[in-house]
This record gives C-alpha cells, sequence and structure tokens, in this order.
C-alpha cells in the first residue's frame, strides 16, 4: 500500500508531463522526409558504412538545434520568424523571406516526389498522378489542423511518424548491420567529393530550416507565453519532448544508411528508389520491401503536410500575411508537379533538394543562435555560454561544408 501511495503521485506526474508532448514529434517529421531516404540510401548504397557518423552527428546537432528553437518561442511568446520581423528593415524581411521561400519549395519537391515514388512502388501510380494525389492527401491532413487545431494534428502526424519507424527499422532484424562495419563508420572521414556531396545532402536532410521555423511556432501556440515556474517545468518537459522525438528520427535515419550499407553496397540499379525497392524485395523479401514503400509513403504524407503549415507560419511571422494554408498548398505543389511533369529523374531530384536545404540552414540557425544569447531577450533563460558556444560550432561547420560543397561543385569534382 505504501508502495503504491508512493508511486501514484510520480504517475500522476508522468501522465500529466506526456499531455504537454507531441510539438517535437511534428517538428521530427521534417527529419525522416523522403530527402532523407535518397540521400541516406545513396550514402549507404555507394560508401557502406562510410557516412554513418554524418546521421549521427547531424542527429546530435538537430536535438540542439529545436530545443533551442522552441525556448525561444515559449520564453519570448514568439516564433523564430516574427522575432526577426521586429529586428529586421522591410527589405531585409523581404529577403529573407525569399530565400526561406525557395528553400521551402525545395522541401516541398522532396515530399511531393518521394510521395510519388512510393504510390507508384506500391500500386503503380504513374508519378505526376502520384505527385497529385499526395497533393491532394496532405490537403486533407492540414484540413485538420485547419478545422480541428494543433492538438489533433499533432495525432495524426505522431501516427505517421510511428508507421514510418515501422517501415525502415523492420530491416534491421531481418538483416543486422555488420558491428565492425558499424564501428567503422562512426569515424569521421570522405572518401572523395561525391561523399562530401552526400554528406552535405544528408546534413540538409536532417537539419530542416523549416523545422527550426516551425517548432518555435509549434511550442509557442501548444503551451502559450508562459513565466516563472510554469515556464522551468515547460522547459523541461520540452527537452524530453525534443529527446523522444530525435531519438526516434534518429533510429530511423540510422536504419535507412544501415540497410543500404549492409544489403545494397556494390549492387547494380540501386541509384533510384525504385532500384533500392526492388533490390529490397531481392534481398530481404516482398515483406519489408512493402514496409519500406509504406514507410516512404507515409513519410512524404506527413512531412508535406507539415512543410506547408510551416511555410505559412514563416510567411506571416516576417511579412504579417496570413495566406490560406490550402491556397498555399497549392503554389508550392505546383514545383514538384512540374519535375514530375517534365520527367527528371526523381531519386536525382530528391539529393539535390537536400542539398538545396543545407544551403538555407545558416539563415536559419546563425539568427536562432544569436536571438537565444540575448540577454535583453531570454532574461534568466539566455543560452548558458556553452551552450552558445556548442551552437556557434553546429553553425560554423554547417557553413564550411557548405562552402566546400561549393568549391567541389564548380571545381567539377
Amino acid at each position: 500500500m505504501a508502495v503504491a501511495d508512493t508511486l501514484r503521485p510520480r504517475l500522476a506526474r508522468v501522465r500529466a508531463g506526456s499531455v504537454l508532448l507531441g510539438p517535437a514529434f511534428v517538428a521530427a517529421v521534417a527529419y525522416v522526409d523522403p530527402g532523407n531516404v535518397a540521400a541516406n540510401v545513396s550514402a549507404g548504397a555507394q560508401y557502406g558504412y562510410l557516412l554513418v557518423w554524418v546521421v549521427i552527428v547531424a542527429n546530435l546537432m538537430a536535438g540542439l538545434v529545436q530545443y533551442l528553437s522552441a525556448k525561444l518561442g515559449l520564453v519570448t511568446g514568439k516564433s523564430l520568424p516574427e522575432a526577426l520581423r521586429e529586428r529586421m528593415p522591410r527589405g531585409g524581411r523581404l529577403a529573407y523571406w525569399a530565400q526561406a521561400e525557395f528553400v521551402a519549395m525545395a522541401t516541398d519537391l522532396a515530399e511531393v516526389v518521394g510521395g510519388a515514388i512510393a504510390l507508384n512502388l506500391l500500386f503503380g501510380l504513374p508519378l505526376l498522378a502520384g505527385g497529385l494525389v499526395t497533393g491532394v492527401v496532405s490537403m486533407g491532413l492540414l484540413l485538420v489542423q485547419d478545422k480541428r487545431g494543433q492538438r489533433p494534428f499533432e495525432r495524426v502526424v505522431t501516427g505517421l511518424l510511428a508507421v514510418i519507424a515501422i517501415g525502415f527499422l523492420a530491416s534491421l532484424f531481418v538483416a543486422p548491420p555488420s558491428p565492425s562495419g558499424l564501428a567503422g563508420g562512426l569515424v569521421p572521414h570522405f572518401a572523395g567529393g561525391e561523399s562530401v556531396l552526400l554528406a552535405a545532402a544528408m546534413l540538409g536532410a536532417t537539419v530542416m530550416p523549416h523545422a527550426v521555423y516551425l517548432h518555435s511556432g509549434l511550442a509557442r501556440d501548444r503551451h502559450g507565453h508562459a513565466s516563472g515556474r510554469k515556464l522551468a517545468g515547460l522547459l523541461r518537459v520540452t527537452r524530453f519532448d525534443v529527446a523522444l522525438a530525435m531519438l526516434l528520427a534518429g533510429a530511423v535515419n540510422l536504419a535507412m544508411i544501415l540497410l543500404a550499407a549492409t544489403n545494397l553496397e556494390g549492387m547494380s540499379g540501386v541509384d533510384s528508389i525504385a532500384g533500392v525497392h526492388s533490390a529490397v524485395s531481392g534481398t530481404l523479401g516482398a515483406g519489408i520491401a512493402l514496409l519500406f514503400a509504406v514507410g516512404l509513403l507515409a513519410s512524404g504524407l506527413a512531412s508535406t503536410s507539415v512543410g506547408a503549415y510551416a511555410g505559412a507560419m514563416i510567411m506571416q511571422g516576417l511579412l504579417r500575411k496570413r495566406v490560406p494554408l490550402l491556397l498555399r498548398r497549392l503554389v508550392t505543389l505546383l514545383p514538384a508537379v512540374v519535375v514530375l511533369a517534365a520527367g527528371a529523374d526523381p531519386s536525382r531530384a530528391l539529393v539535390v533538394s537536400q542539398v538545396v536545404l543545407s544551403f538555407g540552414i545558416p539563415f536559419a540557425l546563425i539568427p536562432l543562435v544569436k536571438l537565444t544569447s540575448d540577454r535583453s531577450l531570454m532574461g534568466a533563460d539566455v543560452n548558458r555560454r556553452a551552450t552558445t558556444v556548442l551552437a556557434s560550432m553546429v553553425a560554423g561547420l554547417i557553413v564550411v561544408l557548405n562552402v566546400a560543397l561549393i568549391c567541389l561543385t564548380f571545381a567539377g569534382d
């Protein structure tokens, strides 16, 4: 009886805290989108376990970044775009919004194309028809948020995240990775210019600019602008929320590269997601291939909805212009439809889109680090010096990698 009396308050606190979880899982969907599939599978198929360390490092970076974004929203009561609007002249806001929109289009391209590929694999739909179906279904998901509110939207997206996890983690139980190969992949190194290009694509697919903007608004909208003990409690729950969400997203990303490194390295015809699906079917069986395709479809549907939501929040925050989510969905769907209608290689389009995303990361990260390190804005919850140094190193590493990518591209390596 005494034990039960002791456990009861703890269980009540756990239940109360679990109710507050959710925003990080919506943001985490951005870290397991179809661009991740293309970048991670390409890395594993071409280089085996070589770039496993990139997935680990990128996921750790993402956890820090997402927590800082959520903290900014909780402490200030403003999303990152809103905080930037107050500190930028009109011309600067317009230019900043233009680059954010360009990155958002690259994001949507990857997600819609990924959904189209999945529908082609599952039902034989032509890619263009699959892209349109993905766009229509994502509109339905956005209607959940628009009509029912944030909590139901979080539940739907978290459910899709669970489907994604099952789809990609299943292969590890059928064909476990080599322990020695996995250990070797944890040592940071490259193998030529193409491996750097893929590392940049993997980074762009993991640390997503729109997720950085979005999480600040999600946390603020979910919990409000708190202070004192309530704020301290929310920040603790948010750390737990981010840790759980990024652990799940990191496991899925790791499963993607390990799937390819363990089963597809050196095989011909695995330079496309369709080729990977066929190879997975041949090596691991039709059941695992089906789960792979279902996970890819859930990834495309969930991530394109979250991306459209983020784009609307960015525009509203920077320009004070509110565009209906469904209209925005239609506009941002166009580039993906054009790419599919033109017959471009969908898998290559996915990888290139992730490289474009990597160039947008500094525009989100550098202001985030600066704002959360500003005592006049954050008060007692300003970043500790060690946090600021670490976050600055993260932003600096990403910028350096992008510069290297530019040099390699122009050098034709």
